[in-house]
């Protein structure tokens, strides 16, 4: 029967795996130290032991935790999925783990996990978006703490902001779809509050329209959750009017993907009776039918930076020792939108 009153130390797993007990602690806070294969044989003693390191006894000796805390607006979808999945498989590159938490856009909520985070002595914190709670950056200010600003990108930003520019994301749709001749437009934003994204991109598309001398009408103005089946809805209620516009410029791609579905429904058809767009370009985006003209927010490149960002001022122990990068966006023309025949003619 096994002694379960005896742990198993780091000396026990140096001795099974026949290396030496800083070879192990190398394993676990520097593994890009070490080669590949003697990371496979203390890992495989590590399994055979059931070896568990004392995170807490480190961190009491100063010793970093190997966490880091991420922090996004919502799990629901998959609108930051790839983001956080490249962050994380970068950042376990490096010997990091990730803690990740939602707050439902709520940004009481967002600072109440943030002080869970530190009192598990988090090496660093990932926020979404540059607009929080002061009590937030109080918070992260008096704890030194370092921290990085994920997805969006701002000059002058609070802590380095690794992300996309949401107003040129905004900018690039709106223009694209006034290049193809709309002038009777619809737009449908998810809802803003606690969200800078969508205000930014919202802001950004109805001040570009009203340059161009279009003003959206009231009713071709939507606010519709993420939510596919919402935005399908409020798409079939858009269409099933007498007055219908030519195009609808949608806020992110979830919102899009359901405008599809819900012109279907009105039995219209994309883009031949109207034009939608949408902003990400997340997976799936391409593969629908029609294939999705949008704004490609880099996802993949924005985590990867941002882990590099991050772990660099843990390392380092300078929690200001990386800047911000813009991480920029690119119009994806697709065959969601055409041309209207006016412009056709013109063009001729």
């Amino acid at each position: 029967m096994t002694d379960k009153s005896k742990k198993v130390d780091i000396f026990s797993v140096a001795k099974s795996a026949k290396v030496s007990a800083s070879t192990v602690s190398r394993f676990f806070n520097h593994p890009e130290l070490l080669k590949p294969t003697t990371r496979r044989r203390i890992d495989s003693a590590i399994r055979r032991t059931g070896y568990i390191r004392n995170r807490a006894a480190q961190t009491i000796h100063g010793i970093r935790s190997g966490t880091i805390g991420v922090l996004i607006p919502t799990l629901d979808h998959a609108i930051f999925a790839e983001v956080v999945q490249a962050f994380s498989d970068s950042v376990a590159d490096k010997g990091f783990t990730i803690l990740l938490a939602s707050h439902g856009y709520d940004q009481q909520k967002e600072y109440e996990i943030l002080r869970k985070f530190l009192e598990h002595r988090v090496d660093g914190v990932v926020l979404t978006g540059l607009d929080h709670d002061d009590a937030v950056f109080q918070l992260i200010d008096q704890q030194s703490v370092p921290c990085v600003l994920m997805w969006n990108y701002a000059v002058g930003s609070r802590y380095p902001s690794i992300g996309a520019d949401n107003e040129l994301a905004g900018q690039l749709i709106a223009e694209h779809v006034l290049s193809l001749g709309h002038r009777r437009i619809a737009c449908m934003f998810p809802p803003t509050e606690g969200n800078d994204r969508a205000q930014a991109r919202r802001t950004v598309i109805l001040e570009t329209l009203s340059r161009a001398g279009v003003d959206v009408p009231t009713n071709w103005s939507l606010t519709t959750v993420y939510s596919i089946s919402a935005s399908k809805r409020d798409t079939e209620t858009l269409l099933s009017r007498p007055d219908v516009p030519t195009a609808l410029i949608c806020g992110n791609d979830i919102l899009a993907t359901g405008a599809l579905y819900g012109a279907k429904a009105a039995q219209f058809s994309v883009p031949e009776d109207i034009s939608i767009v949408g902003i990400g370009d997340f997976k799936g985006s391409a593969d629908i039918e029609p294939p999705l003209t949008t704004v490609r927010l880099p996802a993949k490149r924005i985590g990867q930076e941002a882990a590099t960002a991050l772990v660099s001022a843990i390392v380092d122990e300078d929690p200001q020792v990386q800047r911000s990068l813009h991480c920029a966006p690119t119009l994806i023309n697709r065959k969601s939108a055409r041309m209207i025949e006016s412009a056709l003619h013109t063009a001729k």
